[in-house]
């Protein structure tokens, strides 16, 4: 039998086509939400990451335990990834987004099974994307007060740490949002203003929001003023120092008079740049880099205080916060980048120096987390993180929908009966839509201990029974019962469902698309040309 050429050309490959690479790639899918699964909820359990080296980690959050683990297979990467642009977008909801993904996939394999092209399937699903964020437009609303403001920032953070620590960072981050409040920036501008310092001392429900910046930095001479209650700031995005050659060069001094000559030019270069910070009222420096031995003595001399060695994010921060423009070479400061602070101090945390500016602009706070083991300060961090992030976009959007499972069960039913409006087959793959949409309540109720299947029928029952305001009827998993979710303070935002629900769409129907995994058995390889030149001869 003669050998196709498709054959010889893959005979380096292996492959799966068809319904085996489908079957394949669910599978990938699945394990992987299974890994994730239990941490959903207030009742949620921990993981324990162990890299390499013996460290560990104890975390609640669903993105941390994902991009930790060492995954290899490609579909599993893709959901990874699909969580990881959950977190950037609504910083809350990514557990949620992976375990829907791995539904919708499981209930669209059943239907490939039942012979149902993969197609048809796409096309429902965007059928049924489309009707169910419409839906929850329809049924969210504002928050009709501070309260469930802080409930909605509450409940995404609910499980990762006691009831306690919950309340306290809440507090934080609703007081850190509020600071930026009216900033322009994008939704990542929590990430870039907000300063987070690790403490050793004290407990975490010490932790404080301090407005302005506060940097573990000490003036570089002692002798300088420690305190300020005001005044004009420069801040140089480099540093002040005698220039480097940039190439290996030697260069040979015959006379003293030439060495003393050359430190003169120096130090008078120097000089300059000191002097014209002088006649600008500087009395505060900031420089990125370094500054030169002599250069701090002058600037002490001239009664102006001065600090190197800034990370670029804090020297943005500090400018933000003073009104100051960043100028890379001090030589070219100019009146109209000085800006002003209104308080400089220094303090100690855990036996470090550290420096409290304060300007008038404001916009830029300082967090600091406290807690009693490394491992401790780093979840509280991330739990912050969250909370801040879910603050911040609720000042942007603050529309809310019922959390407890509610919102999910309710589509669920709201799709099941728009499903008979569609006269193709891609009236089932709406129902599947409908029925993976359930995973969310039937993983609570598995996390809370009850048994899933009485929960999700008694709350479709609670939620048919009242049909004014049914959609907003959900699991209290503390008592078991079936109550308004905004009578118990439960709560999620609109965009992290509306990101979650269209990112696992998103991610199952490209998993979807795909009828061929192609794996190379062997890397590529530089060809021997001269070994085929020799045999050719």
């Amino acid at each position: 039998m003669v050998e196709s050429e498709h054959d010889v050309t893959l005979e380096d490959t292996d492959r799966l086509h068809g319904r085996s690479a489908l079957v394949d790639n669910v599978k990938a899918a699945s394990a992987l939400a299974e890994a994730v699964r239990s941490t959903l909820g207030p009742r949620g359990l921990d993981k324990m990451l162990v890299e390499d080296g013996g460290s560990t980690t104890i975390t609640n959050d669903g993105v941390t335990v994902l991009e930790t683990a060492k995954v290899e297979h490609p579909t599993a990467r893709l959901l990874i990834s699909t969580a990881s642009a959950q977190d950037r977008a609504a910083r809350d909801g990514t557990t949620t987004t992976v375990i829907l993904t791995s539904e919708l996939l499981q209930n669209a394999l059943e239907l490939v099974r039942s012979g149902v092209h993969p197609s048809i399937i796409m096309n429902g699903y965007q059928i049924a994307l489309a009707e169910a964020l419409d839906e929850m437009e329809r049924i969210s609303r504002i928050p009709k007060d501070g309260f469930e403001m802080r409930a909605a920032v509450a409940t995404s953070i609910s499980g990762k740490v006691d009831s306690s620590v919950s309340r306290h960072l809440t507090e934080l981050a609703i007081e850190a949002a509020e600071a930026l409040a009216g900033e322009n920036g994008g939704q990542d501008l929590e990430r870039l203003r907000v300063k987070r310092l690790l403490i050793k001392d004290g407990g975490v429900l010490d932790s404080e929001v301090i407005h302005g910046l506060v940097l573990p930095k000490s003036r570089m001479d002692m002798a300088s003023v420690a305190e300020s209650d005001g005044g004009r700031i420069a801040i140089i995005d480099g540093g002040m120092e005698s220039p480097k050659l940039d190439f290996e060069a030697s260069i040979e001094v015959t006379s003293t008079d030439a060495l003393r000559g050359f430190h003169e030019r120096a130090r008078e270069r120097m000089r300059e740049q000191v002097d014209l910070l002088v006649s600008l009222g500087v009395d505060l420096l900031i420089v990125r880099d370094g500054i030169a031995e002599d250069a701090t003595t002058m600037l002490t001399d001239a009664g102006i205080t001065a600090y190197r060695r800034y990370d670029r994010e804090d020297l943005e921060r500090l400018a933000r916060i003073t009104g100051s423009v960043m100028v890379r070479d001090a030589k070219r400061v100019k009146d109209k980048d000085i800006g002003t602070y209104s308080s400089r101090s220094e303090c100690s945390y855990s036996g470090v120096k550290h420096t409290h500016i304060e300007g008038p602009e404001g916009g830029a706070v300082t967090i600091l987390i406290r807690g009693s083991s490394p491992s401790v300060r780093e979840e509280v961090k991330r739990t912050f993180d969250d909370a801040l992030g879910v603050a911040h976009r609720l000042s942007i959007d603050s529309r809310m929908l019922p959390g407890g499972g509610a919102t999910q069960t309710h589509l669920a039913r709201h799709l099941r009966a728009f499903a008979p409006s569609q006269a193709g087959r891609e009236q089932l793959a709406i129902e599947a839509f409908a029925a993976a949409l359930e995973i969310v309540p039937r993983t609570l109720a598995e996390n809370s201990g009850l048994d899933p299947i009485d929960e999700i029928l008694e709350l479709s029952a609670a939620q048919t029974e009242s049909a004014e305001e049914g959609a907003w009827i959900g699991m209290d998993v503390a008592s078991g019962n079936k109550v308004r979710m905004d009578k118990v303070g439960v709560f999620d935002p609109l965009f992290v469902a509306h990101h979650a629900l269209a990112g696992a769409t998103e991610a199952a129907n490209s998993v979807l698309r795909i009828d061929d995994v192609l794996w190379a058995k062997q890397d590529a390889q530089t060809p021997d040309w001269q070994s085929e030149m020799e045999d050719q001869d």
